[in-house]
């Protein structure tokens, strides 16, 4: 490993969410429709105010986790991908295009899954036919496969293959295959035609796959004048009329060779050329972006034009609520973790620490990194709005590592506050579309502890500074004590966040109250580094405050909530969830810890009635239940739900019940009216996660509030 790698992974990583920004919206588009609607295009079609979850930074991100959660570790298997899709993935909504059985690939290879067909049969060929099998979907997911395993191309193609025969067969592995280890590659080797021979190293010479990649690049050698002439050329011979099913890999992987070798190695005109191609444009401009943004590393990467606007925001739609609201920087940050893990090295300071401690905070390390954080004003508590703010990262100083943010608002007066902040829950209005149907969990909560470190320049105006929260159902903002800084030095703050029943956390950040007369102007700057929240949360859900989200697509979802599946709704102040075979919800961060949690809770139909902890996704959480025959009963969802320990209950539908679940170390205990339950898991145990609840066999409950205890 060596250290330019952690810049080149968060490169890769970026440069991945810019081509499928750059290629969403013209997304399925023929060449002639782009050409005629936006002649030479060579910049974002569509200036989205927030850029909602996509299918090829959902996949890659999440299958990921299966080097970190898997059975084999980092001997990786098949099986080990496909229960990573099974826990992040919803029940047929967002994450994937859910177009049907025998349509869409990912669909098909999940609903095998879910019906005990194990990986790598669930993708193969031999189980749902080469039309299915060799859609696109195998290379799509795939980059991160090649971020994780930088310069070692070997295990690359290795893991690549293990991951993609999960979804798909054939030529749908070898596409992944060869994406990874161009990807992998790149950190090394700057030729591209050398990039794309190491990729065709790892395939088989006659697959179909490999002689349409070597057709692209010999009418390359013959005609390297006109991108458009090649493309002429892809359509006649490799087009999508040549290829069954709505996507296939083929016609794809010729218009990314032909960006590739077109672009001549800048980074703009690969990704512009590759997206003007059309057909499945976020998908092949999301895979050369990465390779080449690996390849040239972040000065290859024009920041105003591609950078700046997106902020280094990052939107997933997981079944994990906390873990949808993301930047670039975290994901960056959790592949290099990995990626030292798998080399078997350790990381040097200050990424250690970032890594081990602190992965989700705002550290500003990567050069041009931003972390979303945004800015505004108000004067006298009210927003002021035309007034110019920006963030910058900068080298300047900061309080660790070696850079932090710039903060700066123009024209500020005495009595004015300057709000820096990162948003920490994100609703439906807050985004141009639908895209994958996003949903979330706050990143913050009462109870816990918010830091930062902030620094007013000697050349900056005068401020007062305090650390804020806002609660989102009210407006109201929680503050910390405002302090007199002094100017020139680094000063780290603490805010315990107050407890607080039925509020919705949705922003963190640091409040500057200007000093000085109103009739003086300045331009105000304050330095932010090491924003984060730790602790365990102390708060109550109370569903009689929250509230339906209708999205642009018109599916409806409950606020701080995220479905697996089931019908869930609100009414009379009350969280509703029913299923035919099973329903599931949940709430809260994913990291939490050793933590109390009661659930009050009405049984309406059936008898399986159950509430968990320690959420981990679809497939990983303890539960407590209501079970037939007047049991209750502590359970574990491996892949499948079995008891822990049960006692007898005497429960009854339509009566009202509160449980308190304890979790502390591998040590569960529930306590319900005078029953105590208490299990000890050692196989595997889950020692952090969210809570949820969940039901089985066609039941149907309510849900009054979630109380979360310290």
């Amino acid at each position: 490993m060596k250290q330019e790698y952690i810049e080149n992974i968060y490169a890769g990583w970026l440069a991945k969410i810019i081509g499928i920004r750059l290629g969403a919206p013209i997304e399925g588009w023929t060449y002639e429709k782009i050409r005629n609607t936006y002649g030479d295009l060579r910049d974002y079609p569509v200036d989205y105010h927030e850029f909602a979850a996509d299918d090829d930074s959902n996949g890659p991100l999440f299958f990921l986790r299966a080097l970190e959660e898997g059975r084999h570790g980092f001997d990786l298997e098949a099986q080990d991908v496909a229960e990573a899709l099974l826990n992040y993935a919803p029940f047929e909504h967002g994450f994937f295009w859910w177009g049907g059985y025998g349509i869409s690939t990912e669909h098909t290879a999940y609903l095998n899954l879910r019906n005990g067909i194990p990986a790598p049969m669930s993708g193969s060929i031999e189980q749902n036919g080469h039309a299915t099998a060799e859609q696109i979907g195998g290379q799509i997911f795939i980059d991160t496969w090649g971020l994780v395993t930088p310069g070692n191309p070997d295990l690359a193609a290795k893991y690549a293959e293990k991951a993609a025969s999960v979804t798909h067969g054939g030529n749908g592995i070898y596409g992944g295959i060869f994406v990874a280890v161009c990807i992998s590659y790149a950190f090394e080797e700057k030729d591209i035609r050398k990039i794309i021979e190491k990729g065709l190293s790892y395939i088989p010479k006659d697959c179909e796959y490999a002689r349409v990649v070597r057709a692209v690049m010999a009418f390359y050698d013959e005609h390297p004048e006109n991108w458009r002439d090649c493309f002429r050329y892809i359509y006649e011979n490799f087009g999508y009329d040549k290829y069954p099913g709505n996507c296939h890999i083929i016609p794809n992987i010729a218009v990314m060779i032909l960006g590739l070798l077109y672009g001549e190695g800048d980074f703009s005109d690969t990704l512009n050329i590759t997206n003007m191609c059309g057909w499945d444009t976020d998908c092949n401009v999301g895979n050369v972006a990465t390779i080449m943004g690996v390849r040239n590393g972040l000065a290859g990467i024009d920041y105003d034009k591609w950078r700046k606007p997106i902020n280094d925001f990052l939107a997933c739609s997981s079944v994990v609520g906390s873990m949808n609201i993301m930047d670039i920087p975290y994901g960056a940050a959790y592949i290099a973790k990995l990626a030292y893990a798998v080399a078997g090295e350790e990381m040097p300071e200050p990424w250690k620490t970032i890594t081990e401690e602190r992965i989700d905070s705002c550290h500003f390390e990567y050069p041009g990194s931003t972390h979303a954080i945004r800015v505004r004003t108000e004067s006298f508590g009210n927003a002021r709005t035309g007034y110019e703010t920006a963030v910058m990262n900068t080298d300047e100083s900061a309080a660790s590592g070696q850079r932090s943010l710039k903060v700066l608002a123009k024209m500020v007066t005495g009595g004015d506050a300057v709000f820096a902040y990162r948003k920490t829950y994100y609703q439906p209005e807050d985004f141009h579309d639908s895209r994958y149907d996003p949903c979330f969990s706050p990143l913050i909560y009462p109870g816990q502890t918010l830091h930062a470190s902030v620094c007013i320049p000697e050349y900056s105006q005068d401020a007062l500074i305090s650390l804020y929260v806002r609660d989102a159902h009210t407006g109201k903002v929680y503050e910390s004590e405002k302090t007199a800084v002094k100017k020139g030095e680094w000063n780290t703050i603490s805010f315990e966040i107050p407890s607080l029943e039925g509020a919705l956390l949705d922003e963190m950040g640091v409040c500057s109250r200007i000093m000085g007369t109103h009739t003086e102007v300045f331009d105000y700057v304050v330095l932010l580094d090491d924003l984060y929240a730790d602790g365990n949360p102390d708060y109550t859900l109370d569903f009689s405050a929250e509230t339906a989200e209708v999205w642009p697509g018109l599916h409806r979802e409950i606020s701080q909530m995220t479905k697996l599946k089931g019908l869930m709704y609100l009414e009379d102040g009350q969280l509703h969830l029913s299923c035919s075979d099973f329903a599931e919800a949940y709430t809260g961060r994913h990291d939490w810890k050793d933590y109390g949690a009661e659930f009050t809770f009405t049984p309406l139909t059936g008898e399986n009635h159950m509430v968990n902890v320690r959420v981990q996704g679809a497939i990983r959480s303890y539960a407590f239940g209501l079970l037939p025959d007047g049991k209750a009963a502590l359970l574990k969802n491996d892949n499948g739900y079995r008891v822990l320990t049960e006692k007898p209950f005497d429960w009854k539908s339509g009566e009202e019940y509160t449980v308190k679940i304890t979790v502390k170390g591998n040590v569960l205990k529930a306590e319900i009216g005078d029953c105590v339950l208490e299990a000890c898991d050692e196989e595997r145990p889950y020692l952090r996660g969210a809570v949820g609840v969940s039901m089985m066999k066609g039941s149907h409950d309510k849900y009054r509030r979630i109380k979360i205890i310290k």
